[in-house]
């Protein structure tokens, strides 16, 4: 059977880059290329923050989104509105407490006169109160006349431990009072102090109840409550106390630094979490763009004496890896391309250089023959060498037209079936007019595929001729068909000489031909190998084998030659 037309073995092409070995001092451009994108790692180091645009935004963004949650907080200033609850129910039940300790000394339906102690004695009483420390009590009478007062001095050991250094505080607040104070404070000298902003409660207290009031006096902001004195349902006093001065500030300041502190403990964290976020992300990236940049711009300067190394990242899980192994097998993919080009170049170089040299031969003898037969045979010498250029030219340039015109041209759906038995009725004629028996089995049902009808009819014929071609008078040639699960598979075998089995490898490669000395020259060597191209890119498989019966030594003769053709459905 048909093997492959056209050329002889020979070496691989020299001259292909990276493959050249200069001595022992000599490094090899890859390694060049590697070496400095190591370098150029090494060099960025904690300068990355800097450097990197995708570094810095990484960062930003995490400390925006910590700001945004740490201004909520102390705008939201839940805190402090809770403390201030908690206070005022506080100093509520204590001026309740000191009301009814004046309600229990008072006379039964006797006469009360606070102002006089008449009834009551008052500064008696306020003494043996015992307040926390800067709380104030003061006594009036209905009147708003006040008849005493007294400042706590007890510790309180809670409130001592509440509070603490507030540094950060005090430093944003000196900032704020630097610049907004002058447009949001009352000047303290139009404050009032503790005893006028609590008269003011008395007749509300008479008259009402108990009263709660939040004040700003010239110490600071204070809570302020007053309970009325009763005897018999009938007001003769006012309790009015109010909370330390500047104490619910104090311990705001210190809910808003522990805030504070935890803010910045959170900073440091995001922004070191950053970086080792940057570190995972940015870093292979810059590998990967400055493995680009230094092998393209070493191609550049060198005339394209080194290969792009892309790091190989494929061990992450993640998009990195992924792009990593894409543009691995992408720069792959060109160099293989690249290769194939060059290697295609100089297979064509060697298959002309052969018909050139035998005409450059034949035109020399054909100058000084002198017998009409020797100078009519060297015309036909010169003639086939033409021929035979002619026919290398027109299947080379078809060869590297056909990857283009592969992706160019739309697959459609055909029924295959129809198709090789269209080729079967042609080229039978021309197998039976060699004497060979044209054999065609295929199922009744149509195989319908997808793909280039006229390139895949390409394929079939080229196998088909190369079996008329390798078969004699009394040979056979058999084409069938069979469905494969997802796969239908189409058989060419003949009863010819078959493949030497050494051969069986090599046969797809350009060029390579094994064909009798008679028929040397015929054929360019590049019809399986373009045969082997439609079907790879159809997504197929194509290979050969000899035919053999199924107990014979493998060192036998065959008994003819197999070309099988897988295709998806």
């Amino acid at each position: 059977m048909a093997l492959v037309e056209g050329a002889h073995v020979r070496d691989a092409a020299p001259g292909r880059r990276g493959d050249v070995v200069l001595g022992d001092d000599f490094v090899a451009p890859d390694r060049v290329v590697e070496d400095e994108v190591r370098q150029r790692r090494q060099r960025r180091g904690l300068s990355s923050l800097r450097s990197s645009p995708l570094t810095r935004k990484i960062i930003i963004f995490n400390l925006i989104a910590l700001n945004i949650l740490v201004a909520g907080i102390l705008y939201l200033n839940s805190s402090r509105d809770g403390l201030a609850v908690q206070r005022i129910d506080g100093l509520l039940s204590e001026a309740q407490l000191v009301a009814n300790v004046f309600e229990a000394q008072l006379p039964v339906g006797g006469p009360v006169n606070m102002v006089t102690g008449d009834g009551i004695d008052v500064s008696e009483t306020l003494d043996g109160l015992d307040l926390r420390r800067g709380a104030e009590v003061f006594v009036f009478d209905t009147e708003g006349v006040p008849v005493g007062n007294v400042t706590g001095t007890r510790s309180d050991a809670e409130i001592g431990a509440a509070t603490g250094p507030t540094v950060i505080t005090d430093a944003l607040n000196w900032i704020w009072d630097k610049l907004a104070g002058p447009f949001r404070r009352t000047p303290k000298a139009d404050l009032p102090d503790t005893e006028t902003l609590l008269r003011g409660m008395v007749d509300p207290a008479v008259a009402e109840g108990t009263q709660v009031k939040t004040g700003q006096t010239a110490t600071g902001s204070v809570f302020a409550v007053a309970a009325p004195i009763m005897q018999s349902g009938t007001p003769v006093g006012v309790v009015t106390m109010t909370s330390a001065a500047g104490e619910i500030d104090s311990l705001v300041k210190s809910e808003r630094e522990r805030v504070l502190q935890m803010f910045i403990i959170a900073t440091l964290v995001s922004i070191g979490l950053s970086l080792i976020l940057a570190s995972t992300i940015a870093h292979p990236l810059a590998d990967l763009a400055a493995a680009a940049e230094v092998g393209g711009a070493r191609n550049r300067g060198r005339g394209g004496s080194s290969r792009i190394r892309i790091p190989d990242l494929t061990s992450r899980p993640d998009e990195i890896g992924r792009l990593s192994g894409a543009l691995r097998g992408m720069v792959g993919a060109l160099y293989n391309r690249i290769d194939g080009n060059e290697q295609f170049a100089a297979d064509v170089a060697h298959e002309i250089k052969n018909p050139l040299a035998s005409l450059r031969s034949a035109v020399g003898t054909l100058r000084v023959a002198k017998r009409e037969d020797q100078r009519d045979q060297l015309l036909d010498v010169i003639d086939h060498d033409v021929r035979r250029l002619d026919r290398l030219v027109s299947d080379i340039s078809n060869a590297s037209r056909l990857d283009s015109e592969l992706v160019k041209e739309e697959e459609e759906p055909f029924d295959l079936l129809t198709m090789l038995g269209n080729l079967g009725q042609y080229l039978g004629e021309d197998a039976k007019g060699k004497g060979i028996d044209f054999i065609v089995d295929f199922p009744k049902d149509p195989i319908v595929i997808n793909g280039l009808e006229a390139r895949l009819a390409q394929v079939f014929v080229n196998l088909i001729t190369n079996a008329i071609s390798f078969c004699e008078e009394g040979d056979a040639i058999r084409i069938w068909a069979r469905t494969r699960e997802n796969r239908v598979l189409v058989v060419v075998e003949d009863t010819g000489p078959g493949v030497p089995e050494q051969a069986l490898a090599k046969i797809f490669q350009r060029f390579y031909s094994q064909r009798a000395e008679k028929d040397f020259g015929n054929n360019s060597g590049l019809g399986l190998a373009i045969s082997k191209q439609i079907v790879e890119a159809h997504g197929g498989v194509i290979w050969a084998e000899n035919i053999r019966p199924t107990e014979a030594d493998v060192t036998s003769d065959p008994l003819g030659a197999r070309f099988v053709v897988g295709l998806p459905i």
